[in-house]
């Protein structure tokens, strides 16, 4: 219904948010892990949104990045899995360390999350691992004109592959290796920097 919304933060609580966007107020439902990257009362932000029509409501939920939607997107495609849980999963994980948990198959990292169990944490893993890639964890954000994304995308990869293989857990993982600043490194460097980011 709507792709995004443009207007001023008029009040924001836990997990809602409300948008004034040509004088009319929206409550928009956002994941915790928004609340504090949104600006102050009365300034103006950019949430991307998801309309979900039930009998009984309809209920917008908004994210700060078209990445975090369209992981919403692939969770609450997972059967079992409402507006809600994919809500409160991205409250406690961004949408990387659910693609990295997924492919992983880190079951209890997902399962952190309220109102999501182990049983469904594997439902999950089992319904995306096929949808995901690494690849798409650094290719999206990384690319720009000015960088051949494949040869830094293909390292990165390689050293969260190696890393998660020495028995860190996928998301610390990933964060280590987004830390390293250095773009042109070898895996083997980029390991031994990102090594150093773990402690």
């Amino acid at each position: 219904m709507y792709a995004y919304l443009i207007g001023k933060v008029a009040d924001v609580s836990e997990d809602n948010l409300v948008m004034e966007v040509g004088h009319i107020g929206y409550n928009v439902r956002i994941p915790g892990s928004v609340v504090p990257l949104l600006p102050p009362v009365g300034e103006e932000v950019k949430i991307y949104t998801y309309t979900s029509v039930r009998e009984d409501a309809i209920q917008l939920f908004g994210f700060l990045t078209k990445d975090d939607l369209e992981m919403y997107k692939q969770l609450i495609g997972v059967s079992g899995i409402g507006p809600k849980g994919g809500l409160a999963l991205l409250s406690v994980m961004s949408a990387d360390e659910v693609r990295m948990a997924v492919l992983a198959q880190d079951a209890k990292a997902i399962a952190r999350a309220p109102g999501i169990g182990n049983k469904t944490a594997q439902r999950i893993i089992l319904e995306l691992k096929d949808k995901i890639s690494l690849e798409d964890t650094f290719v999206s954000k990384e690319a720009s004109p000015n960088v051949a994304a494949g040869g830094i995308s293909q390292a990165r990869t390689e050293a969260v592959e190696a890393l998660t293989a020495l028995g860190y857990s996928a998301s610390d993982a990933l964060r280590a290796v987004k830390a390293v600043e250095q773009e042109d490194m070898d895996v083997e460097t980029l390991l031994k920097e990102a090594l150093k980011k773990m402690f």
